[in-house]
Formats: C-alpha cells, structure tokens, sequence
C-alpha cells in the first residue's frame, strides 16, 4: 500500500452487497443489533468465498501463517519470563509477530495480536499479578493457548474492521459516530475464535493417543513436558488455525465433535 494511493476496499458482488445493506443500516432502526450481525456474516462470507476462489487474496493466508509461525515461537519463553505490562506485552509482540510488512494484512497482524492481548487480559484476571510482579514467572499455558487462539480470531476480525471502515468513510460517513467497524470486528472474532486449534487441547489428545498405543516412553515425557511440546504442535496448528479462520477449511455442521481429527 503506497502512502499516496487510498485503498478502497475489495471488489466483486458479495462486497458490493455487504457494502449496501451497511449503508442502509441505521442505528436506531428496529432489529439494529440484528441486522449488524447480518452485516457482519455478510463481510466474514465474502472474505471466505474471495480467499476460496483466490487464497493469495490479499497476501493475507501467507501474512497470517507467517505471524502465526512466530507466535508459536515466542510461546516458550512467554511461558519462562512473561512481561512487566500489558503495554510491554503488547509492544513485544505486536514488534515479533507483526513484523514491520506495510500491507492492510501486516496492519491486521498487529492489530489483531494487540486486541488479543487485551482480550485475554479480560478473561485472565489473574495475568495482572503476574505481570505486576506479585507472582512473579512467566505466563502459563492455558493463558498462552487463549492467546494463540484470539489472535488468529482478532486478526480477520482486525482485516473486516478495515473494509468496513472503508464502506462507512465513502457511503456512509453519518455512521462513524455509531462505531459498526468496531462492533462488527468483535462479532467477527467472536464468531470464528472457536474454529482455531487450542494448543493445550491438542497436546492433550496427543498424549492421551500416545499413551493409548505402543508408543516409546520418551514421546510420551516430551508431549508431557509443555515447555518442551507445545510451542511445536502451535507451529504445526497454524496451517490449520489460518484454514479455518479464513474459511478455507470447512466442515459439515453435524451436532457432534468431528470424527475425522487432522493429525499431526
């Protein structure tokens, strides 16, 4: 993206339609908070049926897979130093994950993984003493899973947050006081955060699984040994956790836990 060229947002049908039912959606209408959630299923499917047709779409799939490979590595010593603030957290890993790309994909990389520092702060009360100093380490796995796993919601929920904002600015600028970018950016994340592969439970699995066959017992110490195993099953997760974010990995809507578990 070149500093003197506006983006204007993707092209094709299904943006166009999002596009105009945005630009018809009042915040004091009836069913508003509905028809914002319409809205946002409607940017959310255009993303995944682009990225279907085109994965290179917006350089996003390899933008995001290549911040998730670096997530994964900065797990470990997460897990043996933790950080000072939220704001130092915040910084470490906007810098390591985020890279320094100049791409609306790069920008949502760093975005999403701020959001997701901020998110999981507000699920994980207890990160305050350790990064206040009370309890003094580093994170612990279950809240470095969580991290691994808002991030990559955060992040399409971040890349949406940039069409829309688009959509408002040249349709409909008497919507920005009303924050839809933002309110459909959580919607988003929301929506697709329990698509992504949780670290810990996958780990879980695998031991149980190792445990379960003839399997030599030092496979078995090392998938029990988290700081040892789990930033490598995150790396091996990304290509997955991006698949299913970015709508590229589907699965059939049964009711029940899919039979068919992917394997790594």
């Amino acid at each position: 993206m070149g500093t003197s060229t506006r983006w204007k947002g993707p092209n094709g049908d299904q943006w166009s339609s999002a596009g105009r039912r945005l630009a018809r959606w009042r915040e004091d209408s009836r069913n508003a908070d509905q028809r914002l959630e319409e809205i946002a299923a409607d940017h959310l499917s255009a993303l995944h049926e682009t990225l279907r047709a085109d994965r290179s779409a917006f350089g996003l799939y390899d933008t995001a897979c290549a911040a998730g490979d670096r997530l994964a590595g900065a797990l470990g010593s997460l897990a043996a130093e933790g950080a000072e603030s939220e704001d130092a957290l915040v910084a470490r890993l906007v810098s390591e994950v985020g890279g320094d790309g100049g791409t609306l994909a790069d920008a949502a990389v760093r975005r999403g993984m701020a959001s997701a520092v901020r998110d999981v702060r507000s699920r994980h009360p207890e990160l305050d003493d350790v990064m206040g100093g009370g309890a003094g380490g580093g994170f612990t796995w279950d809240i470095l899973c969580d991290l691994y796993q808002v991030f990559f919601a955060d992040m399409v929920g971040e890349f949406l947050r940039s069409v829309v904002a688009e959509h408002v600015k040249l349709a409909v600028p008497v919507l920005i006081a009303a924050d839809p970018e933002g309110r459909i950016a959580d919607w988003v994340a929301e929506k697709v955060v329990d698509l992504v592969p949780n670290p810990c439970e996958e780990s879980a699995e695998a031991t149980d699984l190792a445990q379960g066959v003839d399997t030599a017992q030092s496979v078995v110490d090392a998938l029990q040994d988290p700081s040892a195993a789990l930033p490598k099953i995150a790396e091996l997760l990304v290509p997955r956790a991006v698949g299913k974010v970015l709508g590229l990995i589907t699965e059939e809507i049964t009711g029940e836990r899919e039979l068919r578990r992917d394997r790594f």
